[in-house]
Parts: C-alpha cells; structure tokens; sequence
C-alpha cells in the first residue's frame, strides 16, 4: 500500500486582496468613508480618493459585495459601487461612523434635490424681491 505524505500545504491565494482583512472592515450605511482606488494613468498605476457618505452595503461578505459612496462633488451628486474585494480598491477609511435607522439610504438622492429645488426658489423670490424694491424706489415721487 501506498502512504501518502504530509507535505505542509502552502496558502494559496487566488487574490492579491487580503480577504480577511476586509472582511473585517467594520462600516455600515451612513458612515463616511474614504477609497482609495487605483486608476491607471499611462501604463502606471496611482491612488485616487473617493470620499463620501455610504447609501447601502450589499451581500454581507460574500466574494461579490459591494458598496455604495455618495458625494457632492461641484454641486452634482456622484455615486460609485465599489466591490468589496476589488484588487483595483487600495484600502477602504473610516472617517466618521454615524448611527442610522435605516439600511439604505437612497432617500437621500431625493432629499438632495428636495434641497436644491428649495435653495433655487429662494434665489429666484430673492432677486424677485430686489427687482420690485428697486421699482417702487423709482416709482416713488421725490421731493
């Protein structure tokens, strides 16, 4: 008969991304978040933050995972779905945890331009109010 031998098996990974150590990352809905992405600039590679507030995390751990960073970037909102174990995804930073109620926040795209309708219409009666003082000013007899 035949022994088989106990030759130490070696770790072999199938990724360059440290599984367990994501795994770990310790973040919800509503915290704000740092990404460190890389992007490939002319046949290198550089790192690239994307910083902003976590809408809704998808698929707990498993190999396809991913979440979801909004941010306010000139005014118009940007969002990206990030893969949990990306190898292109440097390190992921925890830059403020916050409590929330909810699991997804994709009320806050509405609440968004909820805001931006109010703060136009205020400009709008603002210049309206100015326009029709400047008017009466005119329109009044001087003396």
């Amino acid at each position: 008969m035949e022994e088989a031998t106990t030759a130490p098996q070696e770790a072999f990974s199938f990724t360059p991304v440290d599984v367990e150590a994501r795994k770990k990352l310790d973040f919800n809905s509503g915290d704000n978040v740092r990404v460190w992405s890389k992007i490939e600039d002319k046949g290198k590679y550089r790192l690239q933050a994307f910083e902003g507030i976590v809408l809704a995390r998808k698929h707990g751990t498993s190999p396809t995972a991913t979440f979801t960073v909004r941010k306010v970037s000139n005014g118009v909102g940007v969002e990206r779905v990030f893969p949990l174990f990306s190898p292109m995804i440097d390190k992921v930073e925890i830059t403020k945890k916050t409590k929330t109620r909810r699991s997804k926040l994709y009320y806050i795209r509405d609440k968004a331009v909820k805001e931006i309708r109010r703060k136009m219409k205020q400009i709008l009666l603002g210049k309206e109010s100015v326009e029709t003082q400047e008017e009466n000013t005119e329109e009044s007899p001087k003396e």
